[in-house]
């Protein structure tokens, strides 16, 4: 092994932490992350040995996704809960796609009251290095986001055959998750797209202060994009702005969730495919907020929104995407298992979870077959 990728293990287990322990606890949930860890493990004790031994076979996987888990929802700011997401999700996914596999490299440290290291004073940072890894003076990063670009930029750099699946968390985490592997293809001379699903455009330039949430983190990839057409949103259906509004001033393309109602999925897939090969894109990275679907399928969410996209209708488009792009890179965001804005409680939950696994187990068989 080499000894940048002895490096990036050493960071991996020193920023990161078994999967499905992404929320610090002592109690809660304590039967739900045994039973994660007895499936991918086979026992529930000696955990964290058995974690950090597996880092040595990213490599030698068989599977090109690697799942990371960030665990944070402090860049949400609605109903929170999505902190919960990596670990249900993952839990979901072996109870129901068992047949979707990836090597899971484990779970973002996460401090719940922090954002990004930009936001920090130095002392601040300095408690927090203390508190995470013994070491007021360590050279690591604190904060949820930044850790996620910093642990993915070492990622590509030594796995460039492999994407990650990020599972979140409050959608902010995407930026980490895009900015890095935009950058990464970028520097391999590869075209990409970024295909996002949601109801909400977050196109914003800053929410309250705050440039870097959920709701402004595509704003701050266009820059990396090979041109800002190559963010084409789906779902869009919650705005204070029209349509026009959000294409003419940055730039992305958006199918409104009545115009796939209206025009029909396919329709509206086929534009894109022309789209995408009319601008010679060479891969393509998905990241899906489940309240791309309709609060009908997808209430279990910080901000759930009805007349939106139906799980079949995402399932085509992206069916249709993946026969045509390699899809190297994804992720799921925003489900929050213990939030329910329609108040109708487990059953909300149980379809959360179910359609996203669905959907997470397309992403993660479409990234596992690419050459």
């Amino acid at each position: 092994m080499s000894d940048t990728k002895k490096t990036f293990i050493e960071k991996v287990s020193n920023c990161l932490c078994p999967p499905g322990n992404g929320v610090f606890t002592v109690n809660t949930a304590k039967e739900r992350k045994e039973a994660l860890h007895q499936s991918i493990y086979g026992q529930t004790d000696n955990i964290d040995t058995l974690w950090r031994d597996s880092l040595e076979h990213i490599e030698s996987s068989e599977y090109k996704a690697v799942t990371l888990g960030i665990s944070s929802d402090c860049g949400g700011g609605i109903l929170r809960g999505a902190n919960w997401g990596p670990l249900f999700l993952r839990s979901t996914l072996m109870e129901q796609q068992p047949n979707s596999k990836t090597f899971d490299l484990g779970d973002v440290r996460v401090i719940p009251h922090l954002l990004h290291d930009k936001y920090l004073n130095d002392g601040t940072i300095s408690n927090c290095q203390k508190a995470l890894y013994q070491d007021e003076s360590s050279e690591y990063h604190v904060s949820p986001l930044s850790i996620t670009e910093d642990v993915c930029d070492d990622f590509y750099a030594n796995f460039p055959n492999k994407g990650i699946f990020g599972i979140g968390g409050d959608h902010s985490i995407s930026y980490p998750l895009t900015k890095s592997y935009l950058k990464a293809k970028r520097a391999a001379g590869k075209r990409t797209a970024i295909i996002h699903f949601d109801a909400h455009t977050d196109l914003l330039v800053e929410r309250l202060g705050i440039d870097l949430c959920f709701g402004s983190w595509c704003t701050h990839i266009l820059e990396f994009l090979p041109a800002p057409h190559h963010l084409i949103q789906f779902g869009i259906r919650s705005s204070g702005k029209d349509k026009n509004h959000w294409e003419s001033t940055f730039g992305v393309k958006q199918h409104w969730a009545h115009e796939i109602r209206e025009q029909g999925a396919q329709a509206i897939v086929d534009g894109v495919i022309a789209q995408l090969k009319a601008d010679n894109v060479d891969e393509l990275y998905v990241s899906f907020d489940i309240d791309a679907l309709d609060a009908t399928f997808a209430a279990a969410t910080g901000t759930p929104e009805y007349d939106g996209m139906t799980p079949d209708e995402a399932m085509l488009i992206l069916n249709a995407l993946a026969k045509e792009f390699p899809i190297t890179g994804a992720d799921m965001m925003e489900i929050a298992p213990f939030t329910d804005a329609s108040h109708s409680g487990k059953q909300a939950s149980e379809s959360t979870l179910r359609e996203g696994a669905k959907i997470s187990a397309l992403l993660i068989d479409a990234m596992n077959s690419t050459k």
